[in-house]
């Protein structure tokens, strides 16, 4: 995993973020028992998944020609 950029974006690095604070937020009111807390704890969990979306396409991502591909450092240093 080292030789790659995997999640190593801030496209990838919002959209987890927000998406850990909705679980957090749905965690908490579900130990409540409060049914309305929890579904907005999802909702945020959709918008950071909405939010790295939107940064992907906004070229905040993986750069295409990297996707699905792993490579070592040295060849990833030789293709600069």
């Amino acid at each position: 995993m080292a030789g790659n950029n995997h999640g190593h974006t801030p496209a990838a690095w919002t959209g987890v973020t927000i998406s850990f604070i909705g679980f957090c937020v749905a965690s908490v009111f579900t130990v409540m028992a409060e049914p309305v807390g929890f579904w907005a704890g999802v909702a945020i969990i959709l918008l950071g998944a909405l939010a790295g979306l939107v940064m992907r396409s906004m070229g905040m991502g993986q750069p295409e020609h990297e996707q699905g591909r792993l490579t070592r450092p040295k060849e990833r240093a030789e293709q600069l």
